[in-house]
Formats: structure tokens, C-alpha cells, sequence
């Protein structure tokens, strides 16, 4: 049976890492749903967040795998109830002078932000989970989507008991 995984990595912010972990699910055909990283606030660490799907044998190699990194200092699996996941998307759409009040009235309800206004174009910001920016999408359907960019999802397990302390 097919199941999505997110897994948090906390490793050595060293270059050529993001390429590793890449390279390590390209040459084992492994699928990355969707793939984030950043420096921690110890600049000697990064932490990345990998979302990849498969069976539970596919999903156990690619923990192992992982972990055999040098780089790797931590590996979980964040569990949808025991974590808190976001991704933040920019979604610029066509809107001229008339339609501008609808579009904000839109973006008020999903509590998102307009981070740019041309002529004839709205930038829309918007942080949530996946369920909540593809709402917006929908809702925003009958507008012509000039550029979409979406970050992928980042994520933290919930409560202070499973944190990894390196020295």
C-alpha cells in the first residue's frame, strides 16, 4: 500500500549536501514528493524536510539509506498528528482595477496577504497546510493564474520531547 511520508533531516550544513540527499533518491528511484531546507538556528546545522510516497519496504530503505549519510545526524519521520506542517505558496494572477475588491475579500478569509499590485496583476501570499492553499487555488479558478511558485512543505514534530540536541 502506497503512504506519503515526511521525514525531518537534521544534518551538517556543509555544500553539496541538498545534492546528496537528491542524488541518493535519484539513483535508488525513490520519489521526492516535495523537498525544503535551511541553516537551523546553529549555523553548523541544516535541517530538511522530504516528503516521498511508497510502500512501507521503500519507505524503510529510504530511512536507512539516509541515515548511512555522514552528513545525516538525525532522521524522523514527522507523523501528521505528532507534527506541524506549512508550506507557504505565491500565486500572481490577472486582476484589473474591478476585480481587486473581490480578490481581497477572497484573501481575507484565507487570512493571506497581497504582496504585490501591478496594472493589471495581484501577487498573493499565502502560509497553511496543503488542504488550505489548494483551496485558495480553487477559489481563485476564475481568475487567469499568471505564475504559481510553491515552497513544499517544512516541518516540525509538535511538543519539546523528540528534539535532537547536537553538540
Amino acid at each position: 500500500m502506497q503512504m506519503r511520508v515526511v521525514f525531518s533531516l537534521l544534518m551538517d550544513n556543509t555544500p553539496g549536501v541538498l545534492s546528496r540527499i537528491a542524488g541518493l533518491f535519484t539513483r535508488r528511484g525513490y520519489n521526492i514528493e516535495s523537498i525544503t531546507a535551511g541553516v537551523t538556528a546553529d549555523p553548523r546545522y541544516t535541517r530538511m524536510t522530504v516528503v516521498s510516497n511508497g510502500d512501507d519496504d521503500v519507505l524503510e530503505q529510504i530511512e536507512k539509506q539516509i541515515r548511512k549519510l555522514e552528513d545525516v545526524k538525525d532522521i524522523k519521520r514527522l507523523p501528521e498528528d505528532r507534527s506541524v506542517y506549512r508550506e507557504l505558496m505565491m500565486v500572481k494572477i490577472r486582476a484589473n482595477a474591478g476585480q481587486r475588491e473581490s480578490v481581497h475579500a477572497v484573501v481575507q478569509i484565507f487570512r493571506a496577504s497581497i504582496v504585490d499590485v501591478g496594472k493589471s496583476s495581484l501577487t498573493i501570499l499565502l502560509t497553511g497546510d496543503q488542504n488550505k492553499l489548494d483551496a485558495l487555488l480553487k477559489l481563485l479558478e476564475e481568475y487567469e493564474i499568471l505564475e504559481l511558485a510553491r515552497t513544499g512543505i517544512t516541518g516540525l514534530s509538535r511538543g519539546a520531547e523528540d528534539v535532537r540536541y547536537l553538540p
